[in-house]
């Protein structure tokens, strides 16, 4: 979904990251750091408060925060830097499907 990033963005390092390591069939990277101006961590040019979708199958048997771990771990150097704030939601694809049904 990040098409229109600039190279050197770190929404564009975030998907790059994710894109090599999980092989996503979704994946959604927000900058909502518009929403946090002036707040603690926000950054001068945003880039600091992310929001992402990650649908992969990878995720198979993995709990919520196993997941969620593998994403930290997958996006380390950027937590430990310049993203100040991160929200994500992870499912399989299976479980994407299921929520579309109203299951």
């Amino acid at each position: 979904m990040c098409d229109d990033l600039a190279p050197m963005s770190i929404a564009h390092t975030i998907q790059r990251k994710i894109n090599d390591r999980l092989s996503p069939s979704r994946l959604e990277v927000k900058d909502e750091s518009h929403l946090h101006a002036g707040h603690a961590g926000a950054r001068e040019g945003g880039e600091s408060h992310f929001r992402l979708l990650v649908v992969s199958a990878q995720f198979e048997g993995l709990s919520r925060v196993a997941r969620q771990r593998l994403i930290n771990d997958i996006l380390r150097e950027e937590l430990a830097g310049p993203v100040h704030a991160l929200a994500m939601k992870t499912a399989t694809p299976e479980e994407m499907q299921d929520e579309a049904a109203g299951a």
